[in-house]
């Protein structure tokens, strides 16, 4: 694979499934080299298998988030068509034009039909009226009062928050708003009576300042305030409503500044509020990061993801926890949709040399990537164990080098992921094929701190108050334990040329790392955190971390300066590379900043390169064109320190 393949990438998302369980509609995605976008279709195919695939939409825009009316005959989905906000568009399944429903500035999404069919609820942003001035230069200031104000990706929320809005589906009526205030409302699923509609909220006293999230439910019609269901002693996320109307299933983080921990899937009485936890036997968390989707009803049962030693596979649990849960859909792969309804199950997965495709069972529907893969090399990973210095043993992976021959020695590259409660794994990973289609060995692994294996391994870097040893710590010796075996192991790895690189906790990683070794020859930290004592305000979430650092700033400063890599910036002497995005809410830009600052000024071998426009979001779903050139910028560098020997 070669940078300019990003634009040849595909894949299925989003299934759902007919209500008579017969056809599945699902989205087809592409990424479009001349309007450097992300354009989708949506299509259909027969559950079964029969027929051939059926497009419903061009696939010229973004249409995306299908969803079958309760009858059947109809498709709600949103679209940017014609508008520089995604709308919410319904279209007859048996053919002819899709009506509008919206003319909204921001983004309509989460849709979900009314039982009865003749409504729709939806999610969407309320812009605060200095929006209507459209020159800056006159704009109002912005004026804060809570300290959840922005987000990375989405930008500005304290003057535009997210709520809930409902319209009729036959377009005869304007969108009616349902909730009101400076909370954040989303997540919205119907009663089957029609009569309520649940969703996700935090709306208690100084909520900005807590990461608590509560389920609500609201009449449909909004005449009433919305009811508190939950006790606000977690977060509440993605709720969807039994069948009967008696439950509410969701996913549950049974915590409060205490991270990380597992979500869980948990069912609520409506009546009673009794709440029911469904998954603790599983020690998995219960939400993969990226979140697909709420838990859904599958007769009395519910249906789930969970993350597991590198892969993403569908669980099935009974509602009243009379058994524990059972694997659905396993394997190798990870799974990125999944549907149930009228006695059909689906799934999308991906896996190391396969794009995602639909399946229902082992049935494949789609062949969306079979191109890509069939005109490319694609290294399929190799898995191997590392063993820690306190006999820990951690999963890691490694890919050759595209055109690998015996006898030839290879510069390595060990890649970090983020989090760093996430996971490497089974899925297909553009970075790591790209750089093994360059002639490098790739090597992953899921450190201590990781998602995808026991809660005591997420949490094994917590602190480095109250008794946890902090990042750089156990999570340290275990990537440099598995760059010791790849070594090792696979003696086709130059030992002499090797680096390392990651970004935002992986960022982190690579800062801490080249402070503490000069064994690598270059490096790359990427979107990174450098200096925590700056992030803990400048971040969207900075003071949040105070779950996994065990304090706040003002009650430890210390913690935070030795926990930062640029603490230890004196000691860097490997060749460094900082990539930023100047738009970064997550890590923001200063922290590559402050990093190259003092660099330069030691005079060590660092260059920074900032994208602009690019969230901390760059390497998944920033702009394709921004996408190939971090490639470039990537391989450049890695030619000029690592493969001709120009490092330190």
């Amino acid at each position: 694979m070669q940078p300019e393949d990003v634009f040849e990438l595909t894949g299925v998302s989003d299934p759902r499934v007919s209500p008579d369980g017969r056809t599945v509609a699902y989205v087809v995605w592409r990424i479009d080299k001349e309007t450097n976008a992300y354009p989708s279709a949506i299509w259909t195919r027969a559950v079964d298998g029969t027929g051939e695939p059926r497009r419903l939409t061009s696939g010229e825009h973004r249409d995306i988030e299908p969803r079958w009316s309760p009858d059947g005959t109809r498709l709600a989905f949103g679209s940017d068509r014609g508008s520089k906000a995604v709308q919410l568009f319904v279209l007859p399944t048996d053919g002819g034009e899709a009506v509008r429903l919206t003319d909204r500035d921001e983004d309509v999404t989460q849709a979900a039909w009314s039982p009865d069919g003749s409504r729709l609820v939806f999610a969407s942003r309320v812009r605060d009226g200095a929006y209507d001035e459209q020159d800056d230069a006159k704009r109002k200031p912005r004026r804060f009062t809570r300290l959840r104000y922005k987000y990375d990706n989405i930008g500005w929320t304290g003057d535009r928050p997210q709520h809930l809005f409902t319209v009729a589906a036959d377009g005869s009526e304007e969108p009616k708003q349902l909730t009101h205030g400076d909370f954040e409302d989303g997540f919205p699923c119907w009663s089957p009576d029609g009569r309520r509609i649940a969703f996700t909220s935090a709306r208690h006293d100084d909520w900005d300042i807590s990461v608590v999230e509560d389920l609500y439910v609201i009449d449909a019609d909004g005449s009433a305030d919305p009811e508190l269901l939950t006790s606000s002693d977690g977060a509440c996320f993605m709720p969807s409503w039994s069948p009967d109307g008696r439950r509410i299933a969701f996913a549950l983080y049974p915590a409060v500044m205490d991270d990380p921990k597992h979500w869980q899937i948990a069912v609520i009485d409506v009546a009673t509020r009794e709440r029911r936890v469904l998954t603790a036997s599983l020690d998995r968390t219960c939400l993969p990061y990226p979140a697909l989707r709420e838990p859904i009803w599958d007769g009395d049962d519910l249906l789930f993801a969970i993350e597991d030693g590198g892969n993403t596979h569908l669980y099935r649990v009974p509602a009243d926890g009379s058994t524990p849960p059972a694997l659905e859909v396993g394997g190798v792969l990870i799974v990125t949709g999944y549907d149930a309804a009228g006695g059909s199950v689906v799934h999308t997965a991906t896996q190391p040399t396969k794009l995602s495709e639909l399946f229902a069972g082992p049935t494949r529907l789609t062949d969306v990537g079979d191109a890509f893969v069939r005109d490319r090399e694609l290294i399929q990973p190799e898995r191997f164990t590392a063993v820690s210095d306190d006999g820990t043993e951690v999963d890691a992976w490694i890919l050759r080098p595209a055109g690998f021959q015996e006898g030839e020695r290879y510069p390595a590259i060990l890649t970090i992921h983020g989090g760093p409660f996430t996971q490497y794994g089974n899925k297909f990973f553009d970075e790591a094929q790209v750089y093994a289609g360059a002639g490098y060995a790739v090597v992953y692994s899921n450190p201590r701190g990781s998602s995808g294996y026991s809660e005591a391994w997420g949490r094994a870097i917590r602190g480095p108050v109250g008794g946890g040893p902090g990042w750089g710590s156990v999570d340290y010796q275990d990537l440099m334990a598995v760059m010791d075996e790849a070594v090792k192991r696979f003696d086709f790895i130059d030992p002499d040329r090797l680096a390392v690189m990651g970004g935002s906790y992986g960022g982190y990683m690579t800062s801490w790392i080249v402070g503490h070794t000069d064994r690598f020859r270059t490096a790359i930290s990427e979107r990174a955190v450098n200096q925590w004592v700056s992030m803990w305000g400048s971040s969207d979430i900075g003071w949040d971390f105070k779950g996994q650092i065990g304090e706040f700033l003002f009650e430890n400063l210390d913690a935070y300066v030795k926990m930062s890599p640029h603490t230890y910036a004196t000691d860097i002497h490997t060749p460094l590379l900082i990539l930023h995005s100047e738009n970064d809410l997550r890590c923001p830009i200063e922290q590559g900043e402050q990093l190259f600052t003092t660099l330069r000024l030691l005079k060590r071998q660092v260059e920074f390169v900032r994208f602009p426009a690019e969230s901390h979001e760059l390497t998944r779903s920033g702009h394709p064109v921004h996408r190939v050139m971090r490639f470039e910028v990537v391989l450049d560098w890695f030619e000029r320190t690592l493969r001709k020997g120009d490092g330190a």
